[in-house]
């Protein structure tokens, strides 16, 4: 069918609007897991590990279990089936099955009838351990083959081994004139979120059975594919329902063992389960940055043409893989979507250690190397006595160009970024010229807008999205995406509400829930807008069809002729003559049924076939520069930043107020 003309200009996309949830929230109308109470609640602990690497001899847990409250007591041979969030990394047990991998991993599970009983009942759970050699690092696992913390690793305590090339990387240092060499160490972190992990799980038995948990979670589709594998449950009899997030920032990414847990206790017991999370068992979740060691190698001209770049890293893991596998390539991925590389070689690596596991926090493994090339490049800036900025604006990547290991650049905003920042900070006027104890800085940095592979590959569509028009000028999205803090509930509102000609607050977001909403692959890698909006737009755009043929009908005029804007379907070329949406909305469904739409998004294939290749493409990458005037007391070493510019390409910003 032939889509509807749209009236010049976009009424609502680019214009500040006050978010969709922002009131319920500011007012404490949100309800967030742990805001959820049912009938017959029981409460949920996890004993955890004192150790940092043991083997499990022996778990008494009789007198817990005939204490007072409790209702249910579990081990790991209740759940013996190991998940994890990728295919190549199911190492983790809900609860430890023959041993622990770092302190605070979770031994057993108690539900009783207050959180005070299950809490207490820990204390009366008895366990054998037989301690092992613990690695509390990188290098000291790696140097230690044994014992082995993992026993599928790629070499000893080494999860994961990367050896790529692009180009003869030898050849192009050759013909540099300058080759500089630097080691780099980036500590890890955690996200430390408002909102500490909570879930809560119900087991309705009627007919088979049914788990529905609702979870503070970035992923709920990982999640239900999770707990359908360890709970040996059909996944049409499993229901996840993603909570608002109290903040993500990737530490709730992962299935959890706390989610796990909570779900069997509520089948076992056949009463709602829930689980929050203390705020130190959050930092034993965890799933923070990798710290990571870096060696980095670049050849250059007189001038900064990059003319080949070695780039090493290894990683400290933790106790299991997570997200690890694609961290460490993206430890290796993205150094050429900034500057021009033309010869390019990644070694990467990722070691296992007893600790609480890394994972995809804030860039997923590109913020190390990003912090290493860019002192790199200024260390060879100075050597070459040029000015960073400019050695940055002379050597970008250009647009629309293939890079060294086959990433697709489309548009480039780098360069505008970099003269924002310099002109905004009187760059020029302060670099190498203020006092002793100030300097300037400049730093650039890209990231992904969405990942061009699903981490199960499989040609169906990384976002879905269905839409309904309600009789009263109403409409409803449901997708599986969920909010996280970031503001993608009004992003998808104020999308639809331009197809549509409304307000965002005309538009109710439904979200998260796998009963009720189309698969998403969930909110991480900064995907929901891209993905999920041009998701929403097509279904809106299919909807805005079917009601623009039937208005044109009443109107007696061309469908090419009709336009959706301020609540209004109407001629464009005679605007008196229309109807208000509610009215268009009753004119298609008296006509066709229901109006009920579909969209989805699928990116391009990535145009690299190495093994690998899926880390890195992406549909678009956003970038930004800035600039930090410091302050270092020469006496004491403390730093204060009394300002700084940012500049970032963003594309276009769909609500002003969010940018």
């Amino acid at each position: 069918m032939a889509s509807s003309r749209k009236a010049a200009g976009l009424r609502v996309v680019g214009k500040a609007h006050r978010k969709v949830d922002a009131t319920a929230k500011v007012t404490g109308v949100t309800r967030f897991a742990d805001d959820l109470f049912l009938p017959r609640m029981l409460f949920a602990k996890l004993l955890r590990s004192p150790h940092p690497h043991a083997r499990i001899r022996s778990i008494d847990t009789s007198r817990a279990a005939a204490l007072p409250g409790v209702k249910a007591v579990l081990t790991g041979k209740d759940l013996p089936i190991p998940f994890g969030i990728l295919p190549v990394s199911q190492d983790e047990h809900a609860l430890a099955l023959d041993k622990v991998r770092f302190v605070g991993d979770p031994v057993a599970a108690v539900a009783a009838t207050t959180e005070e009983a299950a809490g207490r009942a820990l204390d009366f759970i008895t366990v054998e351990y037989e301690v092992l050699r613990a690695f509390p690092d990188a290098l000291d696992a790696v140097e230690h083959p044994e014992p082995a913390i993992h026993d599928y690793a790629d070499a000893g305590n080494i999860h994961k081994l990367i050896d790529l090339e692009f180009g003869d990387v030898d050849a192009g240092l050759a013909e540099a004139d300058v080759v500089r060499s630097d080691v780099f160490f980036f500590d890890g972190s955690t996200h430390l979120p408002m909102e500490q992990h909570a879930a809560v799980a119900d087991w309705s038995p009627h007919p088979d059975g049914k788990l529905t948990l609702w979870s503070a979670t970035q992923t709920p589709h990982y999640v239900h594919r999770a707990l359908a594998k360890v709970l040996e449950l059909p996944a049409a009899r499993i229901r996840v329902i993603a909570c608002p997030n109290g903040g993500g920032f990737g530490g709730k990414s992962d299935p959890f063992s706390h989610e796990i847990a909570a779900a069997k206790l509520a089948m076992v017991t056949g009463r709602p389960v829930k689980i929050t999370l203390t705020r130190e068992e959050v930092f034993y979740c965890h799933r923070g940055r990798h710290p990571t060691l870096m060696w980095v190698k670049t050849g250059v001209k007189k001038d900064g043409a990059i003319t080949g770049m070695h780039f090493k890293s290894l990683l400290d893991g933790g106790g299991y893989g997570s997200y690890g596998v694609a961290s460490t390539y993206y430890t290796g991925a993205l150094q050429t979507v900034t500057y021009h590389v033309p010869r390019y070689k990644f070694q990467g690596a990722r070691a296992f250690t007893n600790k609480p596991p890394c994972g995809p926090k804030r860039g997923h493994g590109t913020p190390q190397p990003r912090f290493a090339l860019e002192v790199h490049l200024d260390k060879i800036a100075e050597q070459l006595e040029i000015d960073p900025a400019e050695l940055r604006l002379k050597h970008l990547v250009p647009p629309n160009s293939l890079t060294a290991n086959w990433l697709r650049i489309g548009t480039m905003g780098l360069g505008p970024c970099i003269e924002k920042v310099v002109r905004g900070s009187g760059w020029k006027q302060k670099f190498k010229q203020l006092p002793y104890g100030k300097g300037i800085g400049l730093a650039c940095s890209s990231y992904i807008t969405g990942a061009g592979l699903p981490i199960y590959w499989n040609p169906l569509p990384h976002s879905g999205v269905q839409l309904k028009c309600d009789r009263g000028g109403g409409v409803t999205v449901f997708c599986g995406s969920t909010e996280i803090g970031q503001g993608s509930d009004s992003i998808l509102a104020t999308i639809v509400a331009e197809v549509l000609g409304l307000q965002p607050l005309d538009v109710a977001v439904v979200t998260g829930d796998t009963d009720l909403t189309p698969v998403d692959l969930g909110s991480y890698s900064s995907r929901v807008t891209l993905m999920t909006g041009n998701a929403a737009i097509q279904a809106a755009e299919r909807a805005r069809d079917v009601i623009a043929l039937h208005a044109a009908k009443k109107l007696e005029t061309s469908i090419e002729r009709v336009t959706f804007a301020e609540g209004r379907v109407f001629d464009v070329e005679d605007p008196e003559r229309g109807v208000t949406f509610a009215d268009a909305v009753q004119l298609a469904e008296a006509a066709e049924g229901t109006i009920g739409t579909v969209g989805s998004y699928t990116p391009a294939p990535s145009a690299g076939k190495y093994r690998g290749a899926g880390v890195g493409p992406s549909p678009a990458y956003s970038y930004s520069a800035c600039i930090a005037e410091v302050d270092v007391d020469p006496a004491t070493g403390i730093i204060r930043v009394p300002k700084v510019w940012i500049a970032h390409d963003v594309g276009r910003a769909i609500n002003a107020a969010t940018v």
